[in-house]
């Protein structure tokens, strides 16, 4: 099922379930007390206003910025392929994404609030940042259609790997390793060339529980995440806030639109329900979580310093050598590779020849016969 037709509803057709498609319409639905299992849907828009990039916009985007980490292609980055070959452009941009360095959103903070009241049915969400964690939502409510920095494993035997390990790895910018198999460690995101988590489709039926259906931040081109606001049954009020269209969002009846900035949009609605004075509570303990650095450890005497050094210098060490004999094994094998396929043709050259030679020697056989036979 994908997205559906965009064509926007004729404005003489009357909403069936909300008093008009407006965000008073909106507010009265919520206020009524109808909305009791809200399904809200995010991407990186309400993330924006935190400092995070988004992926797509020109200029000023994710991919637009990679062009500096060297990459075959913007999308590199989260190819598990080239990862394999090349960790470091993801790790230099883990450096600069990773969790404890920015502060949700107080659209993030709104989704908490709903948890709070007990609205929130489920959180879904294409971020990666952990910003809605931050917030207070727990992880319970949260299904993350694409993976995050809140767990990592070993690509290879699949073995978890400690967080503070990580964070250091990531605060330093070298690459993490398994303790156990010497694979590399990554993030449980989502890269192109891996399948969603098994998560995402195992909730996809909580749709059809959702009396109100709130999708923030995303433009809804990536499947088959862009594919949830269709799966809502008809009747059932669906809400875009975004900068632009998305999904086909604004061809039901009950659909309503708010174009603009997710934080302004929902300071409105939470204004409307008499809920503002909590959201801007909830939103401020979310201050004390950006004060920490990525890795606060407390101040080690110089023999500690020192043999920190020594371990990580043993360990850069160890992982050089593994990698570097990773590399002689690959580049070994690609030589075989070559030779066997170099052999396998002068083997078929030979047999060539040979057979020419045979031919070349019947024949002088067959003319000496024919001359013979003339005499």
């Amino acid at each position: 099922m994908g997205n559906e037709e965009s064509t926007p509803v004729d404005e003489s057709v009357l909403p069936q379930t909300l008093s008009s498609r407006s965000l008073q319409g909106l507010i009265e639905y919520i206020k009524s007390g109808q909305a009791q299992k809200i399904v809200v849907l995010t991407g990186a828009g309400i993330s924006t206003s935190a400092g995070i990039p988004d992926f797509r916009s020109p200029e000023t985007g994710l991919y637009a910025n990679l062009a500096r980490l060297n990459l075959p292609f913007a999308e590199a980055v989260f190819d598990i392929s080239y990862f394999r070959e090349n960790p470091e452009p993801f790790y230099t941009l883990a450096h600069e994404l990773y969790p404890g360095k920015f502060r949700p959103t107080i659209t993030h903070s709104f989704i908490r609030l709903l948890h709070d009241k007990g609205l929130l049915l489920k959180l879904f969400t294409q971020n990666i940042d952990c910003l809605e964690r931050a917030a207070g939502v727990p992880d319970s409510a949260i299904v993350e259609a694409h993976g995050s920095f809140a767990r990592q494993s070993c690509i290879d035997c699949k073995k978890s790997y400690p967080d503070d390990e990580l964070r250091e790895h990531v605060a330093n910018m070298t690459i993490p390793r398994c303790h156990d198999c010497k694979g590399l460690v990554k993030p449980e995101i989502v890269f192109f060339g891996e399948a969603l988590p098994s998560g995402f489709f195992e909730n996809m039926s909580l749709l059809s529980e959702a009396d109100l259906m709130i999708v923030m931040g995303s433009s809804l081109t990536v499947q088959p995440f862009a594919s949830l606001p269709s799966r809502l049954p008809d009747g059932i009020p669906r809400v875009l806030i975004n900068l632009g269209g998305a999904g086909g969002i604004g061809s039901r009846a009950d659909d309503v639109l708010l174009m603009g900035k997710c934080d302004e949009q929902v300071r409105a609605i939470a204004e409307g329900c008499g809920w503002l004075n909590e959201l801007e509570a909830v939103w401020a303990k979310t201050e004390l979580k950006t004060t920490a650095e990525l890795v606060a450890q407390p101040k080690k005497s110089k023999d500690e310093a020192l043999q920190d050094e020594v371990s990580k210098l043993t360990k850069e060490i160890d992982e050089t050598l593994h990698l570097a004999k990773w590399h002689e094994e690959k580049v070994r094998k690609e030589i075989d590779a070559l030779g066997a396929k170099h052999k396998a043709t002068e083997e078929a050259e030979t047999l060539q020849s040979a057979g020419s030679a045979a031919s070349s020697v019947e024949k002088a056989d067959a003319d000496a016969d024919d001359e013979k036979s003339k005499i």
